[in-house]
């Protein structure tokens, strides 16, 4: 099977941040994307528009990021990696259904599968979905391979999709997909979710296991989409306390966003101890969204990126809702930013394609804070506060892997390379070495210490 195509080697090494002797070694982000997959359509009055993704790609290199990033150009998912997660009548229903064939489909069929307004059929619907999937899939290889520290997938991270139906625009889940593959290597993996809506779909993918830790920064009133996401969903089985809501009002503004995030995430962190990390950085959540309903600007929502970031445990970072698409783009540009180290100018890159979309202020930071009022009150948010904080308590420590067949995938879906393969075991023989030549000077050191 196909490895993503490695197109950058950091060769253009004066571009590089320098560092001394002695400093930590810089971090190696991996930037994920097949241009394909911007070339999708959903419908002309549907709010989610793929090309999006291809003004985000544009600002990243206008920027000149990818002279900081390894970058690869990704395959498209294969059906067996897709049934990990999603059942085959729903994968083979997404496999055969266009708007060609629509009304031969037997009675029921568009119903089962949730076909409607929010998931339309379009052209090539399993193409679009494959290739979104498939970068999300092989930046964990390359998180599991050591290659890279954060690896980015702007065209993934949608969170809605159910095992045999579409949801919310999403039709693959390839945040399921890429916590399964990650469950393989990694005790503890940490889903953390910044889109306006709930991330439902992981949530209740992971709902009994406690391999998966869940939490999501959302509005919530019990109308607004999915519905789901109140603060008292936190889990069941195996998996209680293992799910953290943060239900939010309306207009929430930058500094209360940002207090509350770091007051929970970091003691998040530190009491489930997770060995890779998970972030959804759906747009949604900004100001001015066509969408939304919150008053984040650009650099709030990208601060509790880098607060996540500082703690220096590998990263998959994925997209996911935004529906006005300069802002998007002008946000995953600057988070992408962000997760290298550079802080980007305001002013938009000289000869940036399609700048016209950016106007009438051409910048990378337009104010985004002053349509909503804030209905979040201090009582509110320190409440909040205070039960995520109480349901964190309840961890008391990390949880150790259980050898589970319903937590453990059977299949690996790893899908290295003969190559990656030899490296790893090269990289395991030299581990083994060590440690034998460390237990010999300790065998050596207590046979002098008893003669």
């Amino acid at each position: 099977m196909d490895e993503g195509t490695f197109t950058y080697d950091r060769k253009t090494a004066d571009l590089l941040p320098q560092f001394e002797l002695g400093a930590a070694r810089p971090l190696r982000v991996s930037y994920h994307f097949n241009p394909k997959v911007s070339h999708y359509h959903y419908g002309v009055k549907h709010p989610m528009k793929p090309f999006r993704l291809m003004l985000t790609d544009h600002l990243v290199s206008g920027y000149g990021m990818h002279k900081v990033m390894d970058l690869y150009e990704t395959r498209a998912a294969t059906n067996d990696e897709l049934t990990e997660f999603h059942t085959e009548d729903y994968v083979h229903f997404l496999q055969k259904v266009s708007p060609d064939n629509l009304g031969k489909l037997p009675r029921g069929t568009l119903e089962k599968f949730n076909i409607g307004d929010d998931c339309p059929i379009f052209q090539n619907l399993y193409d679009y979905a494959t290739l979104y999937t498939g970068a999300s899939l092989d930046a964990t290889r390359k998180l599991i391979n050591g290659q890279s520290d954060i690896a980015i997938n702007w065209s993934g991270g949608l969170h809605h999709a159910k095992k045999n139906s579409p949801s919310g625009f999403c039709y693959v889940n390839d945040i399921v997909l890429s916590i399964v593959n990650l469950l393989r290597y990694h005790p503890r993996v940490l889903y953390i979710d910044i889109d306006l809506h709930h991330g439902d779909g992981v949530q209740e993918a992971f709902y009994t296991t406690d391999r998966v830790y869940t939490i999501s920064f959302h509005k919530y009133n019990g109308d607004f989409f999915p519905g789901t996401g109140d603060i008292d969903e936190t889990g069941c089985d195996a998996g209680e306390r293992f799910a953290l809501n943060v239900p939010l009002e309306d207009g929430i503004d930058d500094d209360s966003y940002i207090n509350l995030f770091k007051s929970v995430i970091g003691p998040l962190i530190t009491a489930y101890n997770p060995t890779v990390i998970i972030q959804q950085c759906g747009a949604d959540s900004l100001g001015h969204d066509r969408l939304g309903c919150f008053n984040l600007n650009i650099k709030a929502h990208g601060e509790c990126v880098k607060f996540v970031k500082s703690f220096g445990i590998p990263m998959l970072v994925v997209g996911g809702g935004g529906y006005t698409p300069r802002n998007v783009s002008r946000l995953w540009a600057y988070e992408t930013g962000v997760l290298n180290d550079v802080i980007l100018p305001k002013d938009l890159p000289e000869g940036l394609s399609f700048k016209n979309f950016f106007g009438p202020d051409y910048s990378l930071y337009p104010v985004l804070d002053d349509l909503y009022e804030n209905k979040n009150s201090k009582k509110y948010l320190e409440d909040t506060r205070i039960r995520c904080l109480e349901n964190i308590r309840y961890l008391q420590g990390a949880p150790s892997v259980r050898c589970d067949a319903d937590v453990i995938p059977s299949q690996d879906i790893s899908a290295l390379t003969e190559e990656e393969e030899k490296q790893i075991q090269e990289m395991n023989e030299e581990r083994n070495d060590l440690w034998r030549l460390e237990q010999m000077e300790k065998d050596s050191n207590k046979v002098g210490e008893f003669v």
